[in-house]
């Protein structure tokens, strides 16, 4: 081999090394920015959220309720999702991201007039309004992601943003729980405001690249309401099967998403902390954001960034997350169901991480706003199903919250052993890429095999 050619290839290895942590956040101004308006925003959730249980159960004292609410917060995402995704590659995402913050933070402020059972509706209203700014927000936010970070820093843009958001959770449940209990729920609702305000604010400092201008097209009926658009984006995915495999992995996982709903309950009945149920409910909150934020750090260090190895881990993932929710609903120390919780929840957020990962390596640019929207959309679906379903469970049915808790556990493994199974189907067309990468490449002269310009437009044409 040539010095020359050392050189390049060197060169090559260097500038493609996995980035660190604190070397993505000090270097790339435009992902930190975006990264502490999640910080503020997330954390002002968690008050709001805590306060919504504490209304509820306060109000009601009803399983059911809870799980009610629930609904209302994943049913607005399948119901636009389609819209959002549309919006999403179509306009400025940016955008975007400042107007739904600006109105989520005016309808949290309308959850102060609660003051009554008979008033629950004007939660479930405001809930849905809320959810569905947000439905907007998530998918332009993640197709985002890649135009503002390189491909080395994808993996642990991803896995910063599911740390914080389970840091967020850590402390935004632990600390909007006793700042709940001790000012009341009034004072949650208007910390939460203020951080939408802060997020906005933060996200129009980032310059996100602007993307080539959009084939004019005749406009129609079908085309305005973005039917057109959904109906392209079904399509591509449809035409690629290792794409549809990974879009239904959060999905796959919102099925056992009931667990939200037992949380509450076990907070307020089972591991009671003190008098008040917001401090209960607000602990296992915190256990189950200490699990996500480990879950893919860990996992990155185990299994590295190769596509084979993070679809490995999805699958062990489901397994890890079934397992353990099932030891959660037999624990009867409270100690041991934090741990198992938490471990629990480190197998949800490593599948969350390595597939969307791997959907924004895969996926072209102009339809990845539509992909994850149609993720989210299915997310929610499955969750307000789940939800409702261990609701009814609790309440008319009269199921224990632990078999309930045991029952969703068992069902999480078989994802992970579909997964696993159906492996060999959906990676098909990427074998098929591949082979045809090594026919052109055969084809070619040996020096342009070894031009790195040529190589690297290979390995972008093969990342499906």
């Amino acid at each position: 081999m040539s010095a020359s050619l050392e050189k390049v290839i060197n060169k090559r290895m260097a500038t493609t090394a996995s980035a660190g942590y604190l070397e993505l956040l000090r270097g790339n101004r435009n992902f930190r920015q975006l990264w502490l308006g999640q910080v503020v925003s997330q954390m002002g959730d968690w008050f709001d959220t805590i306060a919504l249980y504490t209304i509820i159960l306060n109000l009601t004292g009803s399983g059911r309720n809870i799980g009610l609410l629930l609904v209302a917060r994943f049913v607005p995402s399948f119901v636009f999702g389609s819209l959002s995704g549309v919006v999403a590659d179509r306009l400025n995402r940016r955008t975007i991201m400042i107007a739904s913050d600006l109105l989520r933070a005016v309808v949290v402020l309308g959850f102060l007039l609660v003051r009554r059972a008979d008033q629950l509706w004007i939660i479930y209203f405001l809930t849905v309004l809320q959810l569905a700014f947000s439905t907007f927000f998530e998918p332009a936010k993640t197709a985002a992601i890649p135009s503002i970070v390189a491909d080395r820093e994808l993996v642990a843009a991803n896995a910063i943003s599911s740390v914080t958001w389970s840091a967020m959770l850590t402390l935004g449940a632990a600390i909007g729980g006793v700042v709940t209990g001790l000012f009341g729920t009034d004072v949650s609702f208007i910390l939460d405001a203020l951080s939408f305000l802060l997020s906005a604010a933060l996200i129009a400092s980032v310059r996100i690249p602007k993307r080539p201008p959009r084939e004019k097209r005749k406009l129609t009926v079908s085309r305005a309401l973005g039917i057109t658009e959904t109906i392209e984006g079904a399509r591509y995915v449809k035409k690629r099967p290792r794409v549809l495999a990974l879009l239904l992995v959060k999905p796959a996982w919102g099925m056992g998403g009931g667990i939200l709903t037992l949380l509450a309950v076990f907070g307020e009945k089972i591991f009671p902390v003190g008098h008040s149920a917001a401090t209960g409910i607000g602990v296992l909150f915190a256990a189950r954001g200490i699990g996500t934020a480990v879950g893919p750090i860990v996992a990155r260090r185990i299994s590295g960034e190769g596509k084979k190895r993070m679809q490995n881990s999805i699958g062990i993932a489901f397994l890890i997350s079934g397992v353990f929710y099932m030891a959660f609903g037999a624990a009867t120390s409270f100690i041991f169901a934090l741990v198992v919780l938490g471990i629990a929840h480190t197998g949800g957020s490593i599948l969350w991480v390595f597939s969307t990962v791997l959907l924004q390596r895969g996926v072209e640019d102009d339809f990845r706003g539509r992909v994850f929207a149609a993720e989210l959309a299915l997310l929610t679906l499955t969750m307000a199903v789940s939800n409702y379903a261990t609701g009814a469970l609790l309440d008319p049915i009269g199921l224990s919250p632990r078999v309930v808790s045991i029952g969703i556990g068992a069902f999480f493994l078989l994802p992970g052993l579909a997964w696993f199974a159906t492996q060999r189907w959906w990676d098909q067309d990427k074998r098929e890429q591949v082979k045809t990468l090594r026919l052109s490449v055969a084809e070619q002269p040996l020096d342009a095999e070894l031009d790195p310009i040529a190589l690297s437009k290979g390995r972008d044409e093969s990342k499906l």
